[in-house]
């Protein structure tokens, strides 16, 4: 029988499928769907320190291979997540979560990860220093190596948790920045984040997006993810989230030969709800056509 079981940062997951966050909401939503404790975690909705209303409409713009969207980090607040959020996800998950954080300071980023860290529910906090739609915060950290290397040694001093720190592939050098997370104390490295893209509406020969650009994310960007997730985990000792264009099964498997301990799946959610559910079922016949007994094995398994 084909073993799907994954360690990261030392938890056990019953498979390395993650639905990304920003795509899955708290999870109770999805609950109402399919029993979400099926997922190996997941990852929540980005939360920041103050609540946010997020980016001006409209945020979303449709292409080809993915999407576009501009959505702004809107979220509740980290206090509300904590008082309203959880409790209703407690309800309906049993498996410790990824709390996503984001910021706009170093002290920003500090406190919602204390915050966070004090949660039982929350088993690792994925540090997104790589947002591209937020004006003054993650784009400016994630491009720096060693902006976000203080951002790591910051929020290291101050949680217990595994901190999984999430880069940018707006970058023309991602391998130091993951070097630099690396150095400075980060468990664990998750890529990609959207790529920046836009879309023009011919009719009124204006940005279709209020913001004129936001993240581009979907089956296109796959390419680009894997080969972040090759070079990444080829210089890292620490394990590697791979995340972007990911949708089936096989694109998981893809991902871990490249070096993926575990995978992100994020567009595919909000084109299939039931994406996740349908790669972890298809997992097992994948891995029977590959020869591939436990997916822990396969890790890294190209090089």
């Amino acid at each position: 029988m084909e073993d799907l079981r994954v360690t990261l940062c030392g938890t056990e997951l019953s498979n390395p499928v993650i639905p990304a966050s920003g795509t899955f909401g708290f999870g109770y939503e999805f609950a109402e769907l399919y029993d979400i404790n099926v997922l190996g975690t997941f990852s929540f909705k980005g939360t920041t320190k103050e609540p946010r209303y997020g980016n001006p409409l409209p945020r979303i713009a449709e292409c080809e291979a993915g999407l576009i969207n501009s959505i702004g980090l809107q979220n509740p607040g980290v206090d509300k997540v904590i008082s309203e959020e959880l409790p209703k996800l407690k309800k309906c998950f049993s498996k410790p979560v990824m709390a996503n954080v984001s910021g706009f300071s170093v002290e920003d980023f500090v406190e919602t990860c204390e915050k966070l860290d004090r949660e039982p529910q929350v088993g690792w906090l994925e540090v997104n220093v790589s947002c591209p739609n937020v004006h003054g915060g993650g784009m400016i950290f994630g491009t720096d190596p060693k902006a976000a290397a203080g951002i790591v040694a910051a929020v290291k001093k101050a949680v217990k948790k595994p901190v999984i720190v999430k880069l940018s592939p707006n970058v023309t050098d991602i391998v130091s920045i993951a070097l630099a997370c690396e150095a400075a104390g980060a468990d664990g490295i998750c890529l990609i984040n959207t790529m920046l893209g836009m879309r023009i509406n011919l009719k009124t020969r204006k940005p279709v997006i209020a913001n004129k650009m936001g993240g581009f994310s979907g089956p296109a960007v796959f390419p680009v993810a894997l080969r972040m997730v090759w070079q990444v985990s080829d210089a890292v000792k620490v394990p590697v989230v791979g995340c972007g264009g990911v949708s089936t099964a096989e694109d998981v498997i893809e991902m871990m030969l490249a070096g993926a301990t575990a995978v992100e799946v994020g567009c595919a959610n909000l084109v299939n709800p039931f994406a996740c559910p349908e790669i972890i079922e298809n997992l097992p016949s994948a891995m029977k056509k590959y020869g591939i007994t436990r997916l822990a094995d396969i890790i890294g398994g190209a090089k």
